[in-house]
This record gives structure tokens, C-alpha cells and sequence, in this order.
């Protein structure tokens, strides 16, 4: 599958695909690339498998539903768009979870395009929020991720679920208490969803606090305007190791998303100044 989606040329130079529908509501699946520039691959020590292990494959799934979407097909390892423009590139292991990346680091002028990237994306994101602005006067971004929980290996223990929510919800960047109808109406509604063999727990700043790049430029450019959450799925939908999808956990957070999208209607229009009732 690694291989496929590598060598698949119809999409060797995509960066990005976006749709644009007529909901307040966006999501996101920055890190759901695996796709490299070839002469970064040719530079590369960390093999396919290992770069697999700390993307985000299946989120772009997970946001399907929603109309409006954007998804990177680039891998993080080539440029980490969830990072500031100067930490975008992992240049050293203690930037990548202590992985050994390159054989050979990419030169100055590869990285000068690369931070271009950075740029492109959050200069395309702005547009399209200023759109969605124009159009709706507030609006929610789903800033989809997911995160391992084996990092002992295949056959060690899991991270305790204490420490390990299900869906993760990052809060960090935003002003919570006037977003709360918002957050709040989100986190009630997934705890409500079926999921194949358990109840789903949903909990916020946990395992990730929303720190990331997207969700602090959202709020610094769309204050009071733009309600960016961060979305942590635990790969239970996956084996993190091998890589083999769970179709049915899939199906299951997407549906979960797919039943959120009108409770996060409802809140954003009965917000002061929205347009509800």
C-alpha cells in the first residue's frame, strides 16, 4: 500500500486538494500525506514504514462528509504544516520523536522551497476562511490528527487509557470560555456515537493539548470568528505498526463526525450574533 500510494503519478506533485461546500464547518487533514518529493526520498534514511508510523494515513476519511475540506497529500517529513514556518523541516531527531531522518540533509535552496510550501498553504487556508468569513460571519475548523498509543512496540502494552483518550480534543490556542457552547456541544455529541466493542471516551487536553500551528493561526487571524479545534483520534482505527486499516473503526469515526456537523450548526448559529432564532 506504502508503495502505491509513493509511486502513484497521477498525484506525484499534489500538495493539497481542497472542496468547498456551503457549511460553516471545515475539516482538515494536514498530516494525512505520504507523498515526498523525490529528491528529498533520495536523501532519506528513515524508510517508508517509519514515516507511515508518524503521519495521520485515514483522517482525510474521517472528514469526508464534511463540504468543505482540505487535505495534504505530502508527507509531514517533507514539510510539517502543523509547525511554525522555521521548525516545518525536521532537521534533527530531537525535532521527529528521536527518529534518525536523513542520510544526507537537504540543502539550503531545497529547504527555501520547502518553507514556500509552508507558506503557500497557510496563504491558501487564510483565503478560503476569509471566504467562509464573508459568507457565514462564524465558522468552526476540524483540525483532524491521530496519535499512537503502542509506542512500546506491537506486542508491548498499550498507553494506559488515563493517559489516552479515544479522541482527544485540543483546546489550547482558542478562548474557551466563549467558544464553549461550541466545544462543548462537539465533545457531548462524540461521546454519544457508536463505536465497534466500547463506549468512546472523549476528553479534552490529555494526550495532546492543540498546540499546532493551524489551530493558533485560525485564532490569531479569525478572533471571535474562527472556533479551530484540534481532533486527536487514537489509533484504534489502525494497527500504528503495520499500518492495516480498521474498516470498521474507520466507518465509525467518520460517521461520528458526519453526526456532529449539525450540533455544531446549531451551537455556532445560537452563539450571540450568529443567526439563530
Amino acid at each position: 500500500m506504502t508503495d502505491l500510494i509513493e509511486n502513484d503519478g497521477r498525484r506525484e506533485g499534489a500538495l493539497w486538494s481542497v472542496a468547498r461546500g456551503q457549511s460553516p464547518i471545515i475539516g482538515t487533514a494536514i498530516h494525512d500525506g505520504h507523498l515526498l518529493r523525490s529528491d528529498l526520498a533520495a536523501r532519506m534514511k528513515l524508510d517508508a514504514a517509519g514515516r507511515l508510523r508518524e503521519e495521520d494515513p485515514f483522517t482525510a476519511a474521517f472528514i469526508e462528509d464534511i463540504g468543505n475540506r482540505i487535505v495534504v497529500h505530502r508527507s509531514r517529513f517533507e514539510v510539517d504544516l502543523n509547525r511554525p514556518r522555521e521548525g516545518a523541516v525536521y532537521l534533527r531527531p530531537e525535532q521527529a520523536w528521536g527518529l534518525d531522518i536523513w542520510a544526507e540533509p537537504p540543502g539550503q535552496e531545497a529547504l527555501e522551497t520547502l518553507f514556500a510550501q509552508h507558506d503557500g498553504y497557510y496563504a491558501m487556508l487564510k483565503a478560503v476562511l476569509l471566504d467562509m468569513e464573508r459568507a457565514h460571519g462564524r465558522f468552526v475548523l476540524l483540525d483532524m490528527h491521530s496519535y499512537n498509543h503502542r509506542r512500546a512496540g506491537p506486542d508491548g502494552p498499550p498507553t494506559a487509557q488515563a493517559e489516552a483518550p479515544d479522541i482527544n480534543i485540543g483546546t489550547f490556542s482558542m478562548d474557551r470560555a466563549f467558544w464553549a457552547p461550541v466545544v462543548d456541544a462537539f465533545m457531548a455529541c462524540l461521546r454519544e456515537q457508536p463505536f465497534p466493542g466500547r463506549q468512546l471516551d472523549v476528553r479534552e487536553n490529555v494526550a495532546f493539548a492543540g498546540k499546532g500551528e493551524q489551530t493558533r493561526f485560525v485564532h490569531q487571524h479569525f478572533p471571535g470568528r474562527g472556533c479551530a479545534i484540534a481532533v486527536e483520534f487514537k489509533k484504534i482505527f489502525m494497527d500504528e505498526w503495520t499500518g492495516a486499516p480498521d474498516r470498521e473503526a474507520i466507518d465509525a469515526f467518520r460517521a461520528a463526525i458526519r453526526a456532529s456537523l449539525p450540533v455544531l450548526e446549531g451551537a455556532l448559529r445560537a452563539m450571540p450574533g450568529g443567526d439563530g432564532p
